[in-house]
């Protein structure tokens, strides 16, 4: 009996010092990200910098349809951006096929570009997600993920713009 409760100590105390190594080196995560500066520009500055798509999903809260958008079927090697302010939201390592039609994540490249929100807007109750540096509508966030999170963020492709790994700048 004493064995028992002896190993269930240790799985325990091994356990709880691998969980605080997790959380430790997430903490250490988020505060190495960083957020670009706020953009704030007025409706007829975004109609010039985008296409009609572009701005009725991100300034107009819209969607585009599925299986129609240039990286919903899309597996290269990279960052996505915000298409309307270049903050980095996601990489290609996070990107996986669900099958619904847009471009899916499991995870953000940096939690603090983003901002969540319900959505009680249709007669649903949703995440939505949204650049927190000019504040595009990007898509919604499901609990119907992969592992390790668990979640689906299902994003826009025009509210996306893609760079290959080819192309990433090296920080000095």
């Amino acid at each position: 009996m004493k064995k028992i409760i002896s190993l269930f100590f240790l799985l325990t105390l091994t356990i709880f010092i691998q969980t605080m190594a997790q959380d430790d080196i997430r903490s250490k995560k988020l505060k190495e990200q960083h957020v670009s500066p706020k953009v704030i520009k007025s409706n007829d500055s975004w109609k010039k910098n985008l296409s009609p798509l572009q701005f009725e999903v991100s300034r107009n809260k819209g969607t585009e349809r599925p299986y129609t958008g240039q990286y919903f079927d899309f597996y290269e090697k990279g960052n996505y951006y915000c298409s309307n302010c270049g903050a980095l939201l996601f990489n290609s390592e996070s990107k996986f096929k669900s099958g619904c039609g847009w471009p899916s994540f499991s995870d953000v490249a940096n939690i603090k570009s983003i901002n969540i929100v319900t959505d009680e807007s249709f007669g649903m109750v949703r995440t939505e997600i949204s650049c927190s540096n000019c504040e595009a509508h990007l898509g919604h966030v499901f609990e119907d993920g992969p592992p390790p999170t668990g979640l689906r963020y299902c994003i826009n492709s025009v509210s996306l713009r893609f760079t290959p790994i080819s192309e990433q700048k090296e920080k000095p």
